[in-house]
Formats: C-alpha cells, structure tokens, sequence
C-alpha cells in the first residue's frame, strides 16, 4: 500500500491550511499591537481627544484584522474545498 496521489494532494492542502493561517496570523498581531501602543502613547499626550483617537484607532484594527480573515478563507478553502 503506498501513498495515492489523492492523500498527498489532501495533504498538501492541509499543510497549506496551516501555513496560511500561521502567516496570516503574524501580520494583523504585530499591526494591531503597534497601533494600539500608539494609541495610547496618543491618549497619553492629548487626553481630551481620546474618543477620535479610539474610534480612528478601531477602524485602523479592523482594516488590519482583514488580511487575518483573508488568510482564514483561504485555510478553509484548501480544508474545505481542495
């Protein structure tokens, strides 16, 4: 019994899955960690504008949040589809 070329394209898949959320995932922690220390080294120097720089702080996570679901469908597309 030896290896068809089924289960190593299944595999393959699988490790593909892996990596891509294992990259993906390295992305959108190291920009959300940096915006977020910046945003409170902000609220630090100017108090009296903490909501817009809250609020402008959220929408720069989620911005960077979207490679990290990009990165998701594309696991769950070799999982689920390949």
């Amino acid at each position: 019994m030896g290896i068809s070329g089924e289960d190593l394209m299944r595999a393959a898949a699988f490790l593909g899955a892996g990596i891509s959320m294992g990259l993906g995932a390295i992305g959108p922690g190291v920009g959300e960690g940096f915006v977020g220390g910046k945003a409170c080294e902000a609220i630090g120097r100017n108090p009296e504008e903490a909501g817009l720089l809250t609020r402008t702080m959220l929408v720069a996570q989620a911005v960077s949040e979207s490679t990290g679901i990009y990165s998701l469908v594309v696991a769950l597309l070799l999982i689920f589809v390949v």
